[in-house]
Order: structure tokens, then C-alpha cells, then sequence
């Protein structure tokens, strides 16, 4: 039974880490940078969600949509304003400057934490929950009703985003970019329109993790640092680049932080997931699905 409850538990938390991470993957897959205001996006939406929900009285079911649509909004333009012009004007075929991009990424988290401290302040906000069930039974197992709902939605987002990458044009013309730029330009595919609407993507799945969490973890200006923290470790977990293995890594990571924190230390529960990177980077540095090379 215990058994039962901490896999389940673990599995639901690793949706959320899988989540965040995906985007990530995706931006570093195309354009081989880590974008560090990832964390910034997550909170973004988190206060979209809960401040149009609490203090304008929107419903939940739209305010979650509207933190989506934020956080595309933010990813969009930021890759329009801050990312294409580092690569656009080093190389024509948009070869980033990475030294650059961790500067202006790292600069821009910055901003918005401490726009958000000045404008909105430093106290957290609660958002509200989409269900008003406290707990519902699967079987023997007993879970958060809102935790249960928004793991639900996790999942069928990320499915939805192995549908998109796998069955449409779209999704193969991101997977074209990601293998060869150059290549998938000659094939008639604009590397930089493709760049745009992976950021935005990218920042739309952290904000659809702020929202769904809100209720859990309150949102405060610097909600989405630590937050970020744990999906960089699951990317390099899973390999940078892999969609499948961010939502593995996750998964994994979900449940031996479930696991660990009841049979060694609930203290050190944060610590887990650092020491199974040090672990994986010692006999394993490209990760669970990552390849040693890139060849062009």
C-alpha cells in the first residue's frame, strides 16, 4: 500500500517536472542554447491564472487558457527581440552565440522577477483550484482532487505533444530544424519562423505548469527559480534534446524524490535529483536518451 502511494505520488509530480521540462528541450533541441528565464515563464503564468481568477472573478477554465496564451505570448516575443537578433546577425544560417544568449536569457529572468516584486509585490498569492473535491479514491490510493485533475491535464498535453511532433507537418519541420538547419532551409523551411514558435510553445507549456500548480505552490516573483532548477536537471537527466527522455527523466525523478523522502529524509528531498545528475554525468554525460555527437 505505502508502496503504491509514493509510485503514484511520485508519477504525479514527475508529470509536472516532465512538463516544465519539455519546453526546454524543444528550445534547446533547435537552437542549442538553455534558456534561463524558463523558470520566469513558469511564473508568469502562475500569476495570470491566479490574479485574473481571484481578482477579476474569471472562471478557471478560461484563466487557464489565458496563462497558456501569456506565456506563448512572452516566448514569442522574446525569441523576436532578444534570441534572433545574437544569431541572426552572426551567421546566415542562425548559428547561436551561446556565451550571449545565457547572458541576455539570465538578464531577462532577472527583469521580470523583479519587475513582478515591484509591480504586483512580494507576498504570494494562492490560486484557486479547478475542482472543488479534496480527495478522491483510485482503488487504495487516495489523491488531491485538483492535483489529480491537474495531473490529467499534464498528461494529455504532453501526448498531445508527441502527436504534434510525430504526425503533422509542423512537428517535422521542428524535428528538421533540430537535425540540420542548414539542411531544412534548403528543403524550403524557415528555421527562424520554426525558432519563434518553439519559443512560444515553450514558454506556453511552462505557463500551463504555473497555472496548473498555482493552488500548490502560491505564486511569488521567485517561484519560478527553483522550479526551473528541476527541469534543467531533468533535461540533462533525460538528454539534451529529447522530448522522450525529459518526460522519462521526470517521471523518474518524480518518484525517487517520492521514495527518498520517506525512507531516508524529507530534508534531503530536494538533493535526490542532484545526486542522480552527478551519478548520470559521471558514467552517462549525454543522459538517458541523449547521443554522444551531433553529426551534421
Amino acid at each position: 500500500m505505502l508502496y503504491l502511494d509514493l509510485t503514484v505520488t511520485g508519477l504525479m509530480t514527475g508529470v509536472f517536472y516532465a512538463l516544465m521540462a519539455i519546453g526546454l528541450t524543444l528550445i534547446f533541441g533547435i537552437l542549442r542554447v538553455v534558456n534561463f528565464a524558463h523558470g520566469e515563464f513558469y511564473m508568469v503564468g502562475a500569476y495570470t491564472y491566479t490574479l485574473l481568477s481571484t481578482a477579476l472573478g474569471v472562471p478557471v477554465w478560461l484563466t487557464l487558457p489565458a496563462a497558456v496564451l501569456v506565456g506563448a505570448a512572452l516566448g514569442w516575443v522574446t525569441e523576436r527581440t532578444l534570441m534572433r537578433p545574437l544569431y541572426a546577425g552572426y551567421s546566415s544560417w542562425g548559428l547561436m552565440k551561446d556565451e550571449y544568449a545565457i547572458i541576455v536569457t539570465f538578464g531577462l529572468s532577472l527583469l521580470l522577477i523583479n519587475l513582478v516584486d515591484k509591480v504586483i509585490g512580494p507576498y504570494p498569492y494562492r490560486g484557486p483550484e479547478l475542482i472543488d473535491t479534496a480527495r478522491v479514491h483510485l482503488g487504495p490510493v487516495i489523491a488531491d482532487g485538483h492535483r489529480l485533475m491537474a495531473t490529467g491535464l499534464g498528461v494529455a498535453v504532453i501526448a498531445g505533444v508527441f502527436a504534434f511532433m510525430r504526425f503533422t507537418v509542423a512537428g517535422k519541420q521542428v524535428q528538421a530544424v533540430a537535425q540540420n538547419r542548414l539542411g531544412a532551409s534548403l528543403a524550403g523551411i524557415d528555421p527562424g519562423r520554426v525558432s519563434a514558435a518553439v519559443f512560444a510553445a515553450s514558454g506556453g507549456l511552462a505557463a500551463f505548469a504555473g497555472g496548473l500548480l498555482a493552488p500548490i505552490i502560491n505564486a511569488s516573483p521567485d517561484v519560478g527559480v527553483f522550479t526551473a532548477v528541476k527541469s534543467y536537471v531533468v533535461v540533462v537527466l533525460g538528454g539534451m534534446g529529447s522530448v522522450a527522455g525529459a518526460v522519462v527523466a521526470g517521471l523518474f525523478l518524480g518518484v525517487a524524490e517520492s521514495f527518498g523522502a520517506v525512507f531516508i529524509s524529507y530534508g534531503y528531498r530536494d538533493t535526490f535529483g542532484l545526486v542522480i545528475l552527478i551519478l548520470v554525468l559521471m558514467f552517462r554525460p549525454q543522459g538517458l536518451f541523449g547521443e554522444k555527437g551531433r553529426s551534421v
